[in-house]
């Protein structure tokens, strides 16, 4: 087990050589100990922050296997058995990155498969998202040696296609949950703004949507100044179609016959999906690879490594943020939480049902046990029973979150676990330079940049159809 352990060290061999010898010896001891501190979280905000940290180290590695030197330490601790070739060419690690990433997803299939149907932390199986923390990474790092006992022709398949579809499903569910979050920010503000007549509520949704126009803006002036010269046609073309488009969209959000069908849009969400468009472009445009002249930043050669390192880590914590992010917003993808409120009513609006949700579970449940205790029903001690029973395990005093249902879909969030290294995996390894020896860089290849063009144009198309949907088929919504 201590061995196990050590592998990951293996590839710093002076950390190594002093710290294999120390998880060898006592490996067993030290596995229990990690086990034992890390429990089980009672928070779910705790749970997700975990996972969003092994798919970030997980992904740092991957982004290391790139580079000949990572390369050569991966071959010694196969002992040479393992020969990574491309059709007899040396590839850098595009294997290696493939066997990585699909190990972390085989890990997150297999949880979401063991997951499915929980409800509450109450099933015996949610201790399985929540807990056990210690044998899940030691099942991690299993997986990942394993993999490279499988045949190279394997992940050439898996990485063209399959892989590649997924990483595309996983860009296209972003660009969804974003339209998603636009529409519920502006939606949630005009609300605190009818029931409660703010001020506050009012700066805030003018103020945030003038600043995220302005935004906008500001990135598109500075992407013409820097980015779109002469002989820059792809720049100039990506540039004015966004511009073009983030006018069009605006245009049609307070467009009267779209008000008419739906008066809560307008131009907050436009200018947050506009913002975020934008930011793709300019993204797009300055990752591009300078061949042609039209990227400035690749040519301050003064802190380029630095750049790269500190660009790849960036892009590491947004992608474990954002795969977080989407794993738990299940309401959006169609997955209704179990144990969600839904008001009751009818066309008088008059009944004697219940149509709001308790303020307080916990307080409304204490005092119908104490009318019954009282009545003589149940025994005195139910009520100290049931005050224990939402203290947590290990006597702290802390907080189960989820003993009433599940903050979120445990299978769904894998399940976009799962997705996510398929992505990584795709954007570290399409078009990437077989000829170089530094340290790789991440998303500095056309079909990056490409892909972040066409993921802008394709968000825009989506919050277009989520505003002219309702006029087109007013059956479907109500009108």
């Amino acid at each position: 087990m201590g061995a196990l352990l050590s592998l990951p060290l293996l590839a710093v061999p002076s950390l190594g050589s002093l710290m294999s010898f120390g998880a060898s010896c006592c490996g067993a001891a030290a596995c229990s100990a990690i086990c034992h501190q890390c429990g089980v979280f009672k928070s779910s905000m705790a749970t997700r922050i975990a996972y969003a940290f092994l798919l970030l180290v997980n992904s740092i590695m991957s982004w290391l296997m790139l580079t000949p030197w990572a390369l050569k330490k991966l071959e010694h601790l196969t002992l040479d058995y393992v020969n990574i070739s491309c059709q007899g060419k040396q590839c850098y690690g595009y294997v290696a990155v493939q066997r990585v990433n699909f190990a972390l997803g085989l890990f997150h299939s297999m949880l979401a498969i063991l997951l499915l149907g929980v409800k509450s932390s109450r099933d015996g199986r949610a201790s399985l998202q929540n807990g056990f923390w210690g044998p899940k990474v030691i099942v991690w790092l299993a997986f990942v040696v394993l993999t490279f006992f499988i045949p190279e022709t394997f992940f050439q398949v898996w990485g063209q296609y399959i892989a590649l579809a997924g990483a595309m499903l996983f860009v296209l569910l972003g660009l969804i949950l974003l339209v998603n979050l636009a529409h519920t920010w502006a939606e949630y503000c005009l609300e605190k703004i009818e029931n409660t007549d703010s001020r506050g509520w009012r700066v805030l949704l003018i103020g945030s949507t003038l600043g995220m126009f302005t935004a906008s803006f500001a990135m598109t002036i500075i992407m013409y100044i820097f980015f779109a010269k002469s002989g820059c046609a792809m720049n100039q073309a990506a540039i004015t179609i966004n511009l073009i488009v983030l006018l069009i969209i605006s245009t049609i959000s307070v467009h009267p016959t779209v008000q008419e069908y739906n008066s809560k849009a307008g131009l907050a969400q436009a200018a947050m999906v506009a913002v975020y468009c934008t930011y793709l472009t300019m993204s797009a445009v300055s990752m591009e690879p300078d061949d042609q002249q039209c990227n400035p930043l690749i040519r301050t050669r003064g802190t380029r490594t630095t750049s790269i390192i500190l660009g790849a880590i960036v892009t590491m914590l947004t992608i474990a943020y954002t795969t977080t992010r989407a794993a738990t917003q299940g309401i959006a993808l169609g997955s209704a939480s179990s144990h969600a409120y839904s008001k009751i009513g009818d066309e008088e609006g008059e009944h004697d049902l219940v149509d709001q949700q308790p303020s307080s579970r916990r307080e409304m449940r204490a005092e119908a046990l104490r009318a019954a205790v009282e009545a003589g029903s149940l025994p005195a001690n139910a009520l100290v029973d049931d005050d224990s029973d939402d203290e947590s395990e290990d006597g702290r005093g802390g907080k189960d979150d989820e003993r009433a249902g599940t903050q979120y879909n445990y299978s769904l969030f894998h399940t976009i676990f799962l997705l996510a290294t398929m992505w990584v995996a795709t954007l570290l390894t399409q078009n990437i330079d077989f000829e170089a020896t530094g340290v790789a860089a991440v998303g500095r290849t056309y079909w990056a940049s490409w892909v972040k063009i066409v993921s802008a144009w394709v968000c825009y198309s989506i919050y277009s159809w989520s505003l002219l949907a309702p006029v087109v088929m007013p059956g479907r919504f109500g009108h």
